[in-house]
């Protein structure tokens, strides 16, 4: 059974491999591995090594640190009642545009933030 530490790396991971644009069996080939392990690591369904967690940080061009940044947070929040602010970033799409926002150059990269903050502001004067 998966326990709260295996999901949160595994959300990590599978967050990590999306933000670099591979695919489960891109990262298992590097990693010596068949792609049904990752999806395994990527649910919790199996728990990940501290050997294999090395491997993945190194293919995955992150310290391991990375896996485990926000891990006490994600634990807090889960004991207390509201909604879990981590799952809008585990979206497809989310990730999706944080990729498509860092391949733009500085100038434009500014420009959409900023359109994106009048749109927010623009939605609050409007509530």
């Amino acid at each position: 059974m998966a326990t709260d530490i295996d999901l949160h790396l595994g959300r990590r991971l599978r967050r990590r491999r999306r933000l670099l644009g591979l695919t489960q069996q891109q990262l298992a080939v590097q990693v010596g591995i068949r792609f049904q392990q990752i999806q395994k690591y990527e649910c919790g369904a199996n728990r990940i090594s501290a050997a294999r967690l090395w491997q993945l940080a190194e293919a995955l061009e992150t310290p391991i640190s990375y896996f485990y940044d926000g891990l006490t947070e994600a634990l807090e929040k889960k004991d207390s009642p509201g909604p879990q602010g981590g799952e809008m970033f585990s979206r497809k799409e989310t990730l999706d545009l944080i990729q498509a926002y860092y391949q733009l150059g500085e100038r434009p990269r500014r420009r959409l933030l900023d359109l994106a903050k009048s749109l927010h502001a623009d939605g609050e004067q409007a509530a």
